[in-house]
Formats: C-alpha cells, sequence, structure tokens
C-alpha cells in the first residue's frame, strides 16, 4: 500500500494581511497608467540529454524516455509576467546575482512604455533588496516593488508562467548544450506572446487570510491533542 504525506508551511509574514491585500489588490484592481509585472527568476534550468533516444507517442504504445541523462550545463531564466494581458519579458543568464537581476530590470525599462508606473511584484530574495539595486531603483522612481511575504511564492503569478513552461516545454525536452536550452526557452516564451492569455485571480485578499486562519487553528488543535 503506498502512503502520501502533503507538504505545508505557514508563512508568518502572512500574517500581515496588508502585504497580501496590497498584492492581491493590484491584481483585482491594477491602478490606471500602470502595469503590474509578476517577476522572479527560475534558477538552475538544466540542459539535459537523454542517453538513448526516447521513442514517439504512438496508438497502443506510450512514449518512452530512459530514466538516466546527461547533464550539459544550466541556466537561469528571468521572467516577468504582464497581468493585464499575459505577455512576458524574459531573459536567460548564467548567474542570479543582483548584477543579472540589474541587467533584466534595465530590459524590462526598455520594454515598456515610458509613461507608465511599473508595480513589480518580486520575492524577498536578497538579490532583490542589495544596495545596488535600491540605488538604481531609486534612479528609476517609476519602479514600484512589492515583496510577497516569506514562504507565500504562491502569491506572484509568474510561478504559474515557470510551471507551464516547465511542464510544456523542460522536462521532457532534450538539450545538447546551454545555447540549444536558451534556443528553446526563448522561442516558447516568443511563441507565447503571440497569442497570450493572462491569470485571472479570484479570491479576495479577505478569503485567503480566513481560509489560512481556519488551517492554522485546525492545525493548532490537532497539536494539543497530541500533546495530551
Amino acid at each position: 500500500m503506498r502512503h502520501g504525506a502533503y507538504g505545508f508551511c505557514f508563512s508568518e509574514a502572512l500574517g500581515g494581511s496588508l502585504i497580501s491585500e496590497d498584492i492581491v489588490g493590484l491584481y483585482r484592481s491594477p491602478p490606471e497608467h500602470a502595469l503590474v509585472l509578476c517577476c522572479d527568476e527560475k534558477s538552475q534550468v538544466q540542459a539535459l540529454d537523454r542517453t538513448q533516444p526516447g521513442l514517439l507517442l504512438k496508438k497502443g504504445r506510450a512514449a518512452t524516455m530512459t530514466h538516466d541523462y546527461k547533464r550539459n550545463g544550466t541556466t537561469t531564466l528571468f521572467a516577468a509576467l504582464n497581468v493585464l494581458d499575459g505577455q512576458v519579458i524574459a531573459q536567460c543568464q548564467q548567474r542570479h546575482r543582483h548584477g543579472e537581476w540589474l541587467k533584466f530590470l534595465r530590459q524590462i525599462d526598455r520594454e515598456t512604455p515610458k509613461d507608465k508606473t511599473l508595480h513589480l511584484i518580486v520575492d524577498t530574495y536578497a538579490t532583490h533588496k542589495h544596495p545596488a539595486v535600491q540605488r538604481w531603483l531609486t534612479k528609476h522612481p517609476r519602479f514600484q516593488v512589492h515583496f510577497a511575504p516569506t514562504s507565500a511564492s504562491w502569491l506572484n503569478m509568474v510561478e504559474r508562467f515557470f510551471r507551464n513552461i516547465t511542464t510544456e516545454r523542460l522536462r521532457r525536452g532534450v538539450f545538447t548544450s546551454v545555447p540549444e536550452l536558451v534556443a528553446a526557452i526563448h522561442e516558447y516564451i516568443e511563441h507565447h506572446n503571440t497569442n497570450p492569455k493572462p491569470f485571472i485571480w479570484t479570491k479576495s485578499a479577505r478569503d485567503i487570510l480566513q481560509k489560512v486562519i481556519r488551517a492554522n487553528s485546525r492545525l493548532s488543535s490537532k497539536q494539543n491533542e497530541a500533546l495530551h
């Protein structure tokens, strides 16, 4: 008999409902004359080559893939998802330090209308708070950064895009080199941007927080029962 276990984590920062309401408010009621961009890095994307060619799916037989593989290097995908229309600004870089993050911010600056305020939703990764990044943001006041609470990456809708590119292009892909992997990523994003579909956020911050409070209460009661 197989047994499964679900992992979970309650974010202490999520208790600060103002943070969650700020981000959810941007999703549900975006400000006028502004763009809301969900930004993050997908690090250590591996260029994997299978040791033997797989067989394609055909009637009466599933597609095949060897369990072992050869690693040919990695890349980091920086992405900014436009909440309004679902388009993605992206860049692949070898590493994900503050210098690479600044380079991506400059790309966002170039590829968005200059008359728009930019609301960036990011996580609390140290790279995003580096002093050099803060100095650059001070000089570019149209960039307004909103930090998602710790352990609440699900609030950042670009994670949903990362899931799509992983399942639809990367997981079963065969890449003999990093340039081949990067080309495949850019090809996927270019195709995505020809007919983008935005993700629609439906739950209010109040609904989400009430659900978290109920779950936390049940967990606490279970823990108390276990202690007694």
